[in-house]
């Protein structure tokens, strides 16, 4: 079995490859749908992930111009939408996104850009890109998880290679045909529940080489497969939090989110390694 012609690339089928290839094939070559809840309280989880959804797009909306007064209207009644934005405000006003306000800064909100690897393309979408006067390119994400996440998670997390990757070989069609220098890339996470604990991923050359070889040989391993059943993690510690568990003969009871999120702050986060994507977050 070969990846499907025009088959499109990104950090989160990539990740989930990476996690379990089982989980790779049923998702994303299948296409198969599983009914099984994926994590518990069920209505807990989903009201978290319509919050991520709705916090990504007031953002968008502030970034675009809506006034602030207006935005903050809409979320009367909505104890923890209202922490989020206030936590946002302010950092973007005294804390560490005043970049936001920067004069001379031009930003690009949930943009979509993409370049060829092989005989396909990975895409990435950005929550917030912007460009400085001087050249320096910095990717925001907004993170709405509970609890955040170990440094070390982060870092390996194909997220953090695949946005800048993606960024480096882009960027010229946003920024006048100027290619982009790895060296002034910057990612950084900001957490709505920690807003003054972001996490920052500089970039260079080097950084852009290696994910360049890893990111090839990996999609290189997934399009040469040729077994008619991908293998199953080896950990089952990650199957509480997947749909497919019970196809899998790995058990019927989903995780709970609760300590899903206390996993992530253990110095062992690193290891366990779930779809942190789906809690809280726009799935892409």
């Amino acid at each position: 079995m070969t990846l499907p012609k025009g088959f499109l690339i990104s950090q989160s089928n990539l990740q989930d490859y990476v996690d379990c290839q089982r989980r790779f094939q049923l998702r994303h070559m299948l296409h198969l749908l599983w009914p099984a809840v994926e994590v518990e309280p069920y209505l807990g989880n989903e009201r978290r992930i319509d919050q991520g959804a709705q916090f990504h797009k007031i953002v968008r909306q502030y970034l675009i111009g809506v006034p602030e007064a207006q935005i903050s209207k809409s979320m009367i009644n909505d104890e923890v939408m209202e922490l989020w934005w206030r936590n946002f405000i302010h950092s973007s006003k005294d804390g560490n996104l005043k970049i936001l306000l920067e004069q001379g800064n031009r930003h690009f909100e949930e943009i979509t850009l993409s370049v060829p690897i092989g005989e396909y393309r990975l895409i990435a979408k950005y929550d917030l890109l912007i460009i400085k006067p001087d050249g320096e390119l910095i990717i925001l994400d907004w993170k709405t998880s509970q609890n955040r996440p170990k440094r070390k998670w982060l870092a390996e997390r194909l997220q953090t290679h695949v946005y800048p990757f993606v960024l480096t070989g882009s960027i010229s069609g946003l920024n006048s045909g100027i290619p982009a220098d790895p060296g002034q890339i910057e990612m950084i996470y900001w957490f709505t529940n920690q807003p003054d604990q972001t996490e920052r991923f500089s970039y260079n050359k080097s950084s852009y080489q290696e994910d360049s070889s890893y990111l090839q040989n990996l999609i290189s391993t997934i399009d040469q497969k040729s077994e008619p059943i991908f293998p199953l993690t080896p950990d089952a510690k990650r199957c509480l939090y997947c749909t497919y568990r019970s196809l899998c003969n790995r058990g019927v009871k989903p995780g709970e989110l609760q300590h899903l999120e206390e996993w992530l702050e253990q110095e062992s986060a690193e290891e366990v390694s779930i779809d942190f994507d789906q809690i809280g977050e726009i799935e892409f």
